[in-house]
């Protein structure tokens, strides 16, 4: 049995339909009319204790819907869900034992209170041994090296230093899950950094499984091993990254500057533009892999001065499957 289970959920929502004018304004003082918005469309998914799983989607697609189903906030329309034996939305309390969240800037910290009150606060909400409670602090701050900080009112705190007493403050019971949505949204390059090793290291050392809504897609390559790409509500891609990227992020680019003429020797790599003695070449690696194209243009006995690698990723994969599903959306249409 897997740690989460989710079993062909959906979430409608009722939404109501305004009219404009007078009329229309008074009748729906007696009679109101709805439409239904499906937010979440029969998605499944098994996640294993212990996985560190991307989940993401563009704005609206449903992730958060899905997100507070987990957390027990929401309950599914239809369908089940299971978080380590437990029903969510059924055993609220025995749910919100077992897991932690950080939902962006939507701070958990008391705006007075200096970080080391905050975690009394906590230790007495979930019963934690003192024991365990002051070897967990001391793990946490030195980890997320909060010590210059973490006597300090909150107020006081910059958006990277709450961010990081937050997600201290998610981890600080030893949950078995960790809901994060939007874990270094607003912070500089050196803090996201930090958060994501901070994460990846907590995952990897305690086996608590993590799930991970976000837009920042570096967050996905940097902390995850498996992705869920969710479109118009439903499940598009369940598998590895790794896989993902391979199977609909075959393009690449290579960009070299060269002062002699260079050419294009095989099949799946063509020369897209040439200005300056700046070469771009696009590849494709179903048909030809990025080694094998460097062999051939370095092989080619010219002098080249510079050698530079894209391959595609996450976001741009992303970008490109959305803009397709709209192209195709759009022809049925106007067929």
């Amino acid at each position: 049995m897997a740690f989460i289970e989710v079993k062909d959920i959906t979430k409608n929502y009722q939404v109501y339909k305004r009219e404009k004018g007078f009329a229309n304004n008074v009748k729906s003082l007696f009679h109101r009319e709805y439409t239904i918005k499906e937010a979440v469309k029969h998605i499944n998914f098994n996640i294993e204790e212990g996985e560190s799983v991307g989940y993401i989607g563009m704005n609206g697609a449903g992730k958060s819907t899905t997100i507070k189903m987990l957390a027990g906030v929401l309950t599914p329309t239809s369908g089940s869900i299971n978080v380590g034996g437990i029903i969510p939305y059924e055993q609220r309390k025995e749910n919100a034992r077992q897991m932690g969240a950080v939902f962006g800037q939507r701070s958990r910290l008391n705006w007075d209170l200096p970080m080391t009150d905050t975690f009394e606060l906590y230790r007495r909400m979930y019963n934690i041994n003192y024991e365990r409670f002051k070897e967990n602090v001391n793990f946490y701050t030195e980890l997320l090296d909060m010590g210059e900080f973490i006597n300090r009112p909150v107020r006081q705190l910059s958006l990277g230093e709450k961010m990081r007493a937050n997600l201290a403050i998610a981890f600080l019971h030893d949950p078995r899950v960790v809901y994060l949505d939007e874990p270094t949204i607003g912070l500089d390059v050196v803090a996201k950094a930090k958060i994501r090793e901070f994460i990846r290291e907590i995952n990897s050392k305690n086996r608590i499984t993590i799930m991970l809504t976000t837009h920042d897609m570096a967050d996905i390559e940097k902390i995850c091993d498996r992705l869920i790409f969710i479109h118009h509500g439903e499940v598009f891609y369940d598998g590895q990254v790794t896989a993902f990227k391979e199977t609909y992020g075959a393009a690449y680019k290579i960009s070299v500057i060269c002062p002699e003429q260079l050419h294009n020797v095989q099949e799946g790599l063509s020369l897209l533009s040439c200005e300056d003695n700046k070469y771009t070449f696009e590849g494709d690696k179903r048909i030809l892999s990025i080694e094998h194209a460097l062999a051939l243009l370095t092989g080619q006995g010219k002098l080249i001065s510079s050698l530079q690698v894209e391959e595609a990723s996450i976001e741009s994969i992303v970008m490109n499957i959305v803009g397709y599903a709209k192209q195709k959306t759009n022809r049925v249409e106007e067929g």
